[in-house]
């Protein structure tokens, strides 16, 4: 369908019908003081050609565009195949925002039950929902759901979750009674199983554990989920590289009850953070406290498939005070790209990509530690990230591998005062050996 925008004769006899002689009366019931009475501030229109130019200077400003990243830290550089484009981009795929005619949706709703059902398989859940904003909000949608289901004061969340989750946690239950205490971190960069106990009692909701966390390490989701249940408390499961489900063991195998996380990983180009895909995922028993909706298989009149919105518990379906969550959209077309990344890949095609992430990180592990002045901080099992500590001057050293045209990784002082000397470092599978051994080769000069 053609956009066509309003004629001043289609204003003149909308205007007319509601009785008023202009479009600013519209607003009078707008303070005049608080009104903005001048022209906005806008540069004059340009044309198509001139647009491009305009943002081919811009992007020549981007500092960073032709730089060799090993930044990671929650955005993944991953593969995208070109599959994954054109068949996202398609008319029919682009078009449709939320299938709220099932019966005229039936490709969304398809697609977007096939999302849900790769998101079971990949966590080891009964159900998943048709997707969440991002990582983030979804780790604070699963602390919302457990304090609902359990109706308990108190949700532990390690150090070691990314920062930025922790700071979308905190905003959302800030007025909710809901106090949030932080687990420490072991010598291993892993959860302090000991402290974890300490912390647990019979005000404990829940315990959350992101794997693999902040600092790489991969968790013992096991250990802890078991932990939690030991107090009746759930376990929830956050997972922001989305790429290590390809070769880790399901949450849902291990003891979880909520699993969410960020699906960047899948077919979505970073995009300066955004947007990207959440995914939530949960046992069956608490499908009720389900945060979103919930796309399901059924058979028409005549025994045809067919598909249907099964559940939907936000607010602009039902009655706003019995709304499990106040999302009002979800990623459709993210998640979309999700499932043709997922459906191209194929269960072996994703353990591939997994298994480099693995065997490259590592290999860049050995070979940066070997450098004098560098050496590693955690011990624990890693995915494709792994944080560094230096001897000598952190800052100078980024300065210098900036000046060779590269980002060494996140300098973690900004967020954890203690590590002001260590570097987070990322390598996937589009890091080969060439790349690996120039970082090390720079590194070294500038140690």
């Amino acid at each position: 369908m053609s956009y066509i925008s309003l004629s001043d004769k289609d204003r003149k006899e909308m205007m007319a019908r509601i009785g008023i002689s202009s479009v600013d009366e519209l607003f009078q019931t707008i303070p005049g003081d608080i009104r903005l009475k001048r022209e906005l501030n806008v540069p004059s229109p340009l044309t198509e050609i001139e647009l491009i130019h305009r943002f081919e200077k811009l992007a020549q400003q981007n500092k960073y565009k032709d730089f060799l990243s090993f930044l990671g830290a929650g955005a993944y550089h991953h593969v995208i195949p070109f599959a994954v484009d054109y068949l996202s981009s398609r008319g029919e795929f682009v078009s449709p925002y939320t299938p709220y005619q099932p019966e005229v949706s039936q490709g969304t709703l398809q697609v977007i039950f096939e999302f849900q059902t790769l998101i079971c398989q990949l966590t080891g859940m009964d159900i998943a929902n048709a997707s969440l904003y991002d990582g983030a909000s979804g780790a604070a949608e699963a602390v919302l759901m457990a304090h609902r289901l359990k109706d308990r004061p108190k949700v532990l969340i390690p150090q070691t979750l990314h920062p930025q989750y922790k700071r979308v946690i905190r905003t959302y239950v800030k007025n909710l009674g809901i106090e949030i205490e932080e687990i420490e971190y072991a010598e291993t960069g892993e959860v302090d199983i000991q402290n974890l106990k300490d912390k647990l009692d019979d005000r404990t909701s829940a315990v959350l554990v992101q794997s693999p966390n902040f600092m790489g390490v991969v968790e013992d989701i096991g250990k802890i989920s078991s932990l939690a249940h030991s107090v009746d408390a759930l376990a929830i499961v956050v997972v922001a590289e989305a790429a290590s489900l390809g070769i880790l063991e399901a949450p849902g195998h291990l003891g979880a009850d909520i699993v969410t996380g960020e699906g960047q990983s899948f077919g979505i180009p970073l995009s300066f953070g955004g947007p990207y895909l959440g995914f939530m995922s949960c046992s069956k028993e608490y499908i009720r406290q389900f945060p979103g909706r919930i796309a399901g298989e059924t058979t028409d009149v005549d025994g045809k498939r067919g598909f249907v919105l099964t559940l939907s518990t936000r607010e602009q379906h039902i009655r706003r005070e019995r709304a499990t969550s106040n999302i009002c959209t979800n990623q459709a077309l993210c998640a979309l790209r999700a499932t043709i990344f997922l459906e191209t890949l194929g269960k072996e095609g994703l353990r591939d990509l997994a298994e480099q992430n693995i065997q490259k990180s590592n290999y860049a592990l050995d070979k940066l530690t070997r450098i004098k002045g560098i050496k590693r901080k955690f011990s624990g099992q890693v995915f494709n990230e792994f944080v560094l500590e230096f001897s000598g001057d952190l800052p100078k050293v980024e300065d210098v591998l900036e000046g060779k045209g590269i980002v060494g990784g996140l300098h973690l002082g900004e967020f954890f005062p203690d590590l002001g000397n260590c570097l987070l470092v990322c390598v996937t599978e589009l890091h080969n050996k060439d790349k690996i051994d120039y970082l090390a080769a720079c590194m070294e000069d500038a140690v």
